[in-house]
């Protein structure tokens, strides 16, 4: 169902990475902050991404936070909020790294990392989908913005990695519509369950559920008697995929109603068609920032 598309992120290169005192934060002696005084630039953005380096996501954020509280509107400030939504990103603060996206989007519009910022925030949403048998509004929001970078950057390395993100959201929509689909038909709704598969069949024909919604449709258009909807059916399912179980089963129900398609089913070594592991398994991480 989904292309395997994790990505081993890149080691940050580090330059003149060097210890920067600690001080004890007021009312919270386990909880270190660093010192406000004035540093070099390069000294407290590099210590911000050893942290990044080390998994420290909290105490990168407090460095990157100091870039641009010392050095405003420069260009280690810019970096340093991609940095900052990066860091959000991995500690799942999703909340957060869209908000630094959107600060980042605002305020350089037209700058060449702000492909980034549409990029990250589309991936704070992809990271939050969860089962299909639950809502699916993070699901909806992570299609939106993920074609939105298709379609703002569409020759960028982030776009080419959006769109086999998109692949993978549009079969969990799929399958969001056949888990619904399949209750109402048990439950004896067969014209429910008819919009839901029709839904699968017409805008999400690409995906792997579509052979068995194909197959639904012929159950379901036989089970209100409908036995010419449940051909032309039958023969869409049979055309595409003669060799799939589903539509072995289709034809084997065809006859039982006293109608035989014209497409005799194909042994395939396939049979059934393939069933990748659901999407949390495979969920891949974003790619890291620019760092220029």
């Amino acid at each position: 169902m989904f292309s395997q598309i994790r990505r081993t992120s890149k080691v940050l290169v580090l330059t003149g990475v060097c210890a920067v005192a600690l001080a004890a934060c007021a009312g919270h002696p386990d909880k270190p902050i660093i010192a406000t005084q004035q540093r070099p630039v390069e000294l407290i953005y590099n210590t911000g991404s050893a942290k990044l380096d080390q998994h420290q996501w909290t105490d990168a954020v407090q460095y990157f936070h100091e870039v641009e509280r010392q050095y405003p509107y420069s260009e280690w400030s810019r970096r340093a909020i991609l940095m900052t939504a990066y860091a959000h990103y991995e500690a799942n603060a999703y909340d957060d790294a869209r908000d630094d996206a959107d600060r980042f989007i605002s305020l350089y519009p037209g700058n060449a990392s702000t492909v980034y910022a549409f990029y990250l925030k589309a991936i704070c949403y992809f990271e939050q989908i969860i089962d299909v048998g639950r809502d699916q509004a993070a699901t909806e929001q992570a299609l939106v913005a993920l074609r939105e970078v298709v379609r703002r950057y569409p020759a960028s390395e982030y776009a080419t990695d959006a769109k086999l993100k998109i692949d993978m959201v549009n079969d969990q929509l799929a399958g969001k519509e056949m888990a619904v689909g399949r209750y109402y038909l048990r439950e004896g709704q067969p014209l429910a369950a008819i919009g839901r598969f029709r839904t699968v069949v017409d805008k999400y024909q690409t995906t792997s559920d579509t052979p068995e919604a194909l197959y639904r449709l012929v159950e379901a258009y036989l089970t209100l008697g409908l036995t010419e909807e449940a051909k032309r059916n039958a023969a869409v399912l049979g055309f595409n995929y003669p060799g799939e179980r589903w539509y072995t089963d289709a034809y084997s129900l065809m006859q039982g109603k006293g109608v035989t398609p014209a497409i005799i089913p194909v042994k395939s070594k396939h049979a059934g068609g393939i069933r990748l592991p659901s999407l949390p398994s495979l969920r891949g991480k974003a790619l890291k920032p620019p760092t220029t």
